[in-house]
């Protein structure tokens, strides 16, 4: 074909079927996160107001994704704008420090009993690796326990088993650390201790087995690769307890899940950990994270120490951006908004199972807080093997994912949605609507 013919090949194509063969000549898969592909390419947003997002093909979206659960606020609020603007003029990274990141980090170890002393890094990722890593420097031990299908980002030890199938996850008496990536070193799986969700008697049991060298259990309250199923309080309470007894750390994941209540998911439960983990919308819309916790605890990354255990630093840990953004969209997420969202959410979820019943089709519901997510299975599951999804399973999510963008509604592509206060009950009506077309469509 003549450099003529293709381009008026070229031409035939969308805008945004163009910008993906572009994509693909220089980012493996087109992409920088595989989160945003969608055959036959991803959808490439023009702008954004509220919970409204348009793509650079002229179609618009009702966003119940907010970025991988990461808006609090929606799009562009005039206030965050405003705030980071202000910033943007003065600067937006120094070799200084500025008392922003003293404010905002006051603000949010006021928001949790937990929160004694607290440093900012620039993604959940890095603040489940510190995390991690204060564990071993506080304990003097290496290994760590998770939850078997429990996403915690990209670190090594963090992802071990997320991706565990019913070829290798092992018996549940005694869960199998699977890697994730290929060549993950056979150190980082056997430094891992992988447990059941929601069984304290078999979580308990495994962990025993290795009580003198588990630094910490890392446990999200809220984990949404395991089903999005909250925590049981008998469960939190048994990791709480073994941690104590034998000297080891609880510590939380919520990256996700702090948006569930003022203080975090872990206002939820009688313990208190000794480490937690934040991220996604503390950051008022930019990259942030945040480890925050137990004050004897942290001290293992105080540089005035005789003996620093655990060294800690990075070029754009609390850059003035992200503290402004964060700090102004923390404090308008202040205790009404949170149950205002939180209602509106129960709404949802209520609006959703009424579909269902009408539909026929074998679905439910799950979620806590601002969160939610559909599952087609008779029953709620109660772990991550419940939750794990057939071949037929998937194509029928796949469909009903198509359908949902399809008609104007942007979703997490677990079928998982997470609402921002610019949601009103218009935008669930809508969702309600879609949803039990949706279904209708699957059940034909």
């Amino acid at each position: 074909m003549t450099a003529k013919l293709k381009g008026q090949a070229n031409q035939t194509l969308s805008r945004q079927a163009q910008l993906y063969q572009r994509a693909q000549q220089v980012m493996p898969g087109g992409c920088s996160r595989n989160t945003i592909l969608r055959e036959p390419h991803p959808i490439y947003a023009k702008s954004a107001s509220g919970c409204y997002i348009q793509d650079i093909d002229g179609n618009r979206y009702i966003d119940f994704a907010n970025n991988m659960a990461a808006l609090i606020h929606g799009h562009a609020h005039p206030v965050i704008t405003e705030a980071v603007s202000a910033q943007l003029r003065k600067g937006s990274a120094f070799t200084f420090a500025t008392e922003v990141e003293i404010e905002f980090a006051e603000h949010l170890c006021s928001r949790s009993y937990s929160l004694e002393n607290l440093r900012f890094v620039n993604s959940g990722t890095e603040a489940v690796m510190s995390a991690i890593k204060a564990a071993r420097a506080y304990t003097g031990k290496s290994k760590i326990a998770k939850v078997e299908g429990a996403y915690h980002g990209l670190y090594d030890y963090a992802e071990v088993s997320q991706t565990a199938n019913p070829s290798n996850w092992g018996g549940s008496d005694n869960p199998h650390s699977i890697a994730v990536a290929h060549g993950t070193p056979r150190g980082v799986l056997s430094d891992v201790i992988v447990i059941p969700f929601n069984d304290p008697a078999r979580a308990i049991q495994i962990l025993d087995r290795h009580a003198s060298d588990i630094a910490g259990v890392l446990v999200d309250p809220l984990p949404h690769r395991v089903g999005l199923i909250p925590a049981s309080e008998p469960f939190i309470q048994a990791l709480r307890d073994w941690t104590t007894k034998n000297a080891s750390l609880l510590m939380f994941d919520e990256v996700i899940t702090f948006r569930t209540e003022y203080g975090g998911a872990q206002t939820r439960y009688g313990v208190k950990p000794d480490l937690t983990a934040m991220g996604k919308m503390i950051g008022g819309g930019f990259p942030v994270g945040a480890i925050a916790g137990n004050k004897s605890v942290m001290q293992v990354m105080n540089p005035l120490n005789d003996a620093v255990l655990f060294p800690h630093s990075g070029t754009f840990s609390a850059n003035p951006i992200t503290m402004t953004a964060g700090l102004t969209a923390m404090r308008l997420f202040d205790r009404h908004a949170v149950a205002q969202l939180n209602a509106l959410t129960a709404t949802l979820k209520e609006q959703l199972n009424q579909a269902i019943a009408i539909s026929g089709v074998p679905a439910c519901v799950t979620g806590e807080g601002s969160m939610f997510r559909v599952h087609l299975k008779p029953q709620v599951p109660n772990n991550y093997r419940d939750t794990y999804t057939t071949g037929e399973e998937n194509a029928r999510r796949t469909a009903l994912l198509d359908h949902f963008f399809a008609n104007g509604i942007a979703l997490i592509n677990t079928c998982s949605g997470t609402l921002s206060t610019a949601h009103g009950q218009k935008e669930i009506d809508r969702f309600s609507e879609v949803l039990l077309s949706g279904l209708r469509k699957l059940a034909q």
